[in-house]
């Protein structure tokens, strides 16, 4: 995400010159003021941003701070230090307060404070739910290689040389874990696939005869395969005690990540999910639907050996989440029951609101738990919301 560049798209609005998306944006801002003064009419059920309407209802106000854990943020200036200044940009200045806890943003054109300040909490919020911290025992001496080969992870050595504390994205862990596991990571090994695919066509015999040994070499242990175990839906092929190892681990390709079997998560057995149906609430941007309400409760309870802590306590959570209650919206509610009872909803580890380890938090599975204010919010109108979870579950076998 660090290094991907900014996307231009030209956006016309009706009386005004065509520009870039952001620009385009801030100058729909700037409308929302004039006709907010202007006593013009703002019709919601057109809107295409939450962030307008939230504009829109402050009359543009001066952005107000933000709080944030200041983990996170560390993380985030050591790892995303580019992106985040590409957020800022020239004409907003950021501050953030002695300990990380509380970031600021000013600028002589307020509206462009509000605007930097919708696009940071979007971006701080997508980072934070992912967030997680691990312990491994590793060679401190030897950090520098791992920061080479995992960027986008921050490496932390204890103190006493003993061991090494990972921060980071909970799929750039995952890799971290295959990789002193043993399990070539699967994008590099599905990038190598895509390459000799491209040149299959063209390549010389010598080629073809090494291209012909390389094929009966485990992508796992990189050694010549023994007990040639053959993959049925993708086709790959490793030795059979490598591939065991890593369906011990997960049970997708090493390779390409094609599921086999069903995926079980980490989430504490003991817990409950029940929904209730109102009919008379609507979430926005889902008027003429009533609201699915889902409530999860997960106990206190002791770890076990598949959490960070085996055999010491975590926390419990008890967490409130919507949907619309439109076919759609039934139909992420059942896949949502069947992530539920794999145990894939929650996890044990570092809540990413109050910094506390050993607590239930949400997986990767994004839910809406608010019923207004955007994204940013976790809440609704977000048109996209039902078919990007949908991937999400997908991903994981469910669909």
């Amino acid at each position: 995400m660090a290094n991907m560049p900014e996307v231009l798209l030209t956006v016309t609005i009706p009386g005004e010159t065509s520009g870039s998306y952001a620009e385009a944006e801030i100058k729909a801002y700037e409308l929302m003021a004039q006709r907010k003064s202007t006593g013009a009419k703002y019709d919601k059920q057109k809107a295409n941003y939450h962030s307008m309407d939230q504009l829109y209802n402050n009359d543009c106000a001066p952005a107000g701070p933000v709080k944030v854990d200041s983990t996170v943020m560390t993380y985030i200036n050591e790892i995303y230090h580019q992106e985040l200044k590409r957020i800022i940009g020239e004409n907003v200045q950021m501050t953030q307060s002695k300990g990380g806890t509380i970031v600021s943003f000013n600028s002589k054109q307020t509206v462009l404070a509000q605007f930097t300040r919708q696009k940071f909490i979007t971006f701080y919020q997508k980072i934070a739910t992912e967030f997680q911290t691990k312990r491994f025992d590793y060679k401190p001496s030897q950090v520098k290689l791992l920061e080479a080969e995992f960027p986008d992870l921050l490496i932390t050595p204890d103190t006493n040389k003993s061991y090494i504390m990972v921060t980071g994205g909970y799929k750039s862990i995952e890799r971290l874990e295959q990789h002193f596991n043993g399990v070539k990571s699967p994008s590099r090994s599905l990038g190598h696939t895509t390459q000799q695919a491209s040149a299959k066509d063209i390549v010389s015999p010598a080629t073809q005869q090494s291209k012909k040994v390389e094929e009966e070499t485990c992508p796992i242990c990189m050694d010549t395969l023994t007990e040639k175990k053959t993959l049925p839906k993708c086709k790959h092929s490793f030795c059979k005690d490598c591939l065991k190892r890593a369906f011990d681990f997960k049970p997708v390709c090493p390779i390409c990540g094609v599921l086999y079997g069903q995926l079980k998560g980490t989430q504490p057995e003991k817990g409950t999910m029940r929904y209730h149906i109102e009919d008379k609430t609507h979430l926005p941007g889902y008027e003429r639907n009533g609201t699915i309400v889902i409530d999860y409760y997960i106990p206190n309870g002791t770890q076990g050996e598949e959490h960070p802590s085996p055999g010491q306590p975590y926390e419990g959570a008890s967490r409130t989440a919507y949907l619309p209650h439109s076919s759609e919206g039934r139909k992420v509610l059942g896949l949502l029951q069947r992530a539920f009872d794999q145990r894939l909803i929650f996890t044990i580890g570092r809540s990413s609101t109050s910094g506390r380890n050993n607590v239930v938090t949400w997986n990767d599975i994004h839910h809406k738990t608010s019923r207004t204010g955007g994204p940013s919010s976790y809440g609704y109108p977000d048109p996209e919301y039902l078919s990007r979870v949908q991937e999400e579950l997908k991903v994981k076998g469910i669909y």
